[in-house]
This record gives structure tokens, C-alpha cells and sequence, in this order.
């Protein structure tokens, strides 16, 4: 990257931060810094039923803390104001999954996943009232797919006059042809996809190709919140202009679908540094539930914070000028 790096931290106010996310909010903060630019914070609010304002509060609070500044966008002069917030951006996720819908490339499930896994284990075809008699067999259980044939049309529309919610699962045979049968996304340094693949740069692990069909049709939109986290952190990203996302490594894997989507709305793809996360004694990684390692009592017990720099793992050895 020639260019300054912007980079973003985007806690859930879901619970109290911990060490975990100190390190996370750190290698986004230095690694943006090294190149002059910036960290934006964004808070990932969609969530209504868990997230809460006294949560974000901390959030301003853990990073004020650490020392570690961040901006509300890339064109922002003075850092720590107005952090952006996915509550605020439903109207672009529901634009994007419109863009979907009108493309055929997205499917309502009425299907509960508690019905969905008996369905695809049942040794049986499942009842003839709800189940289209043309389906021979279940898709297999580890690669979901078409599950809108599961259900009649009768029953599909007997769920939805009931009020009953359904959740929009992209179509992947069809979303993967879409992608690969035009010129869609483009790098940072204005290259497109590699021949018949999509890719993305990983500055630890290199060129990564795309394999988003492992997903199956994956789902876009849940019922309760119109939005998934996949599709809400590829339109966020794009919408704050991040050239860097770095997040623990147990979230590389979503980078395939997520490539899959900046292709689809032709979007420019931000390069990647999956680094390593913070584990307890255990080797088990830290969870929002263990109170015992939240930053809100590492504040209480330490008047400085670098003493937590050190029960970190090293930063990540990344050269922001070189990719391939």
C-alpha cells in the first residue's frame, strides 16, 4: 500500500471488552499508524436484543485508556467523535439486499434451523403437506442449499399470512456465477480478479483464493434484525473506506463469502491481516462472559495500561508496502 492505511476497530456492545480486544483495537491502531493513517471505530449495534448504550460508553472509555486513537471516518480531522453505528446503516443494508433480491441471487427460508437440521437429518422424506413433491432428497447437511424447496408454496404462504418472519439465504451456485461471468471488484491498487477466481491479500498468510460455495446458501438477512454480519461488514467497510481489516484469524474463513459480496456489488477489496487472538491459561480464547479479564478491572487495578502490552502476543510482522 502506498497510500495511508485506514483501518477500523468495531466492538459489539454486547458486554465488557477484554484483553482480547485491547490486542485487536492495538494491531488495528499501530498498524494504521504506521503509515500515517487512520483507525476508524465503528460499533456494531445491529443486534437490539443484546447490544446497550452503558456497553458503548465502555467502549470509549477501554480505548481512552489504552491510548489508542480513533477517527469517525477516513476524512475526519480530530479523532474520538461520533464513532459510527450499524444501527444507523439499516437503510444501506436493506438497499444492498435489495440489489440482491432484484438480481435473483437471494431466497426467503421460513425454516426454523431447529426444522432445517431435522429436515436434512431425517432417515425419511418429510411430510407431504409441507415438502414439495418434486424433492426427491434433502441437500446434504454440511453444504446447506435451496432450502426455500423444503417448504410448499402453500405452506411458505401460509407461514408468511401468519406474520411469521423469514430469513434471506443468498443462492450460491448462482451468486458464484454472477461474480465470476463479469468484471466485478477491484483492488485497492485498481487490479481485478485472478481469471476465473476471486482473491483478496492476507499480509501473514499471502494470496488468498476465494472459495465461498463451502458456505452453502448462507443466510444474508436474518429474521429478526433484516441483516447479517456478513453482509452488514462488507457494506460497512466499503462505506469507511478501510484499505486494511484486521481481525483475529478464527474470522478468515468469512473472508471468502465476503469476497464473494464485494463482488457482486462490485466493490473494492480492502487487503487483510488475520492475526493471532488472545488466549487464557487454558489455550481457550476470552470470552465477553469471563468478567474476570474485562478491561474495566484491568482499569480499576492499574493506573497504566502497558503493563497489559505485555501478556499480548507480538505484533503482527506486516510490510504495508508489499503484496502479491
Amino acid at each position: 500500500m502506498d497510500r495511508p492505511v485506514i483501518t477500523r476497530f468495531a466492538p459489539s456492545p454486547t458486554g465488557l471488552l477484554h484483553l482480547g480486544h485491547a490486542y485487536a483495537a492495538k494491531v488495528a491502531h499501530d498498524l494504521a499508524s504506521q503509515s500515517g493513517g487512520k483507525m476508524i471505530l465503528r460499533i456494531d449495534d445491529i443486534d437490539h436484543t443484546r447490544c446497550r448504550d452503558i456497553f458503548t460508553t465502555q467502549i470509549f472509555n477501554d480505548l481512552d485508556w489504552l491510548g489508542l486513537n480513533w477517527y469517525s471516518s477516513a476524512s475526519d480531522a480530530q479523532s474520538g467523535r461520533n464513532a459510527p453505528r450499524q444501527s444507523q446503516r439499516m437503510p444501506a443494508y436493506q438497499a444492498a439486499l435489495k440489489t440482491l433480491q432484484d438480481k435473483g441471487l437471494v431466497y426467503p427460508c421460513y425454516l426454523s434451523r431447529r426444522e432445517l437440521n431435522e429436515l436434512l437429518s431425517a432417515p425419511h422424506a418429510p411430510p407431504a403437506s409441507q415438502i414439495d413433491e418434486n424433492i426427491s432428497a434433502a441437500a446434504p447437511a454440511s453444504v446447506i442449499a435451496n432450502t426455500d424447496q423444503l417448504l410448499s408454496q402453500k405452506e411458505q404462504a401460509r407461514r408468511h399470512a401468519a406474520g411469521q418472519g423469514a430469513a434471506w439465504r443468498l443462492r450460491m451456485d448462482a451468486a458464484i456465477d454472477m461474480a465470476l461471468g463479469k468484471n466485478v471488484g477491484r483492488r485497492n491498487d485498481g487490479s481485478g480478479h485472478d481469471g476465473e477466481t476471486l482473491s483478496w491479500f492476507d499480509h501473514l498468510a499471502g494470496r488468498q483464493i476465494a472459495d465461498p460455495a463451502q458456505f452453502g446458501d448462507v443466510v444474508i438477512a436474518r429474521a429478526d434484525i433484516a441483516v447479517s454480519y456478513h453482509l452488514s461488514v462488507v457494506i460497512d467497510d466499503a462505506l469507511d473506506g478501510v484499505t486494511l481489516v484486521t481481525r483475529g484469524d478464527d474470522l478468515a474463513a468469512s473472508t471468502h463469502l465476503h469476497r464473494l459480496l464485494q463482488a457482486l456489488f462490485a466493490l473494492s477489496v480492502p487487503d487483510y491481516c488475520h492475526h493471532a487472538l488472545v488466549l487464557d491459561q487454558a489455550g481457550k480464547r476470552l470470552a465477553k462472559r469471563d468478567s474476570a479479564h474485562s478491561l474495566e478491572m484491568m482499569r480499576q487495578m492499574h493506573d497504566d495500561p502497558s503493563s497489559l502490552f505485555g501478556k499480548m502476543p507480538p505484533m503482527p510482522a506486516v510490510n504495508l508496502h508489499g503484496n502479491a
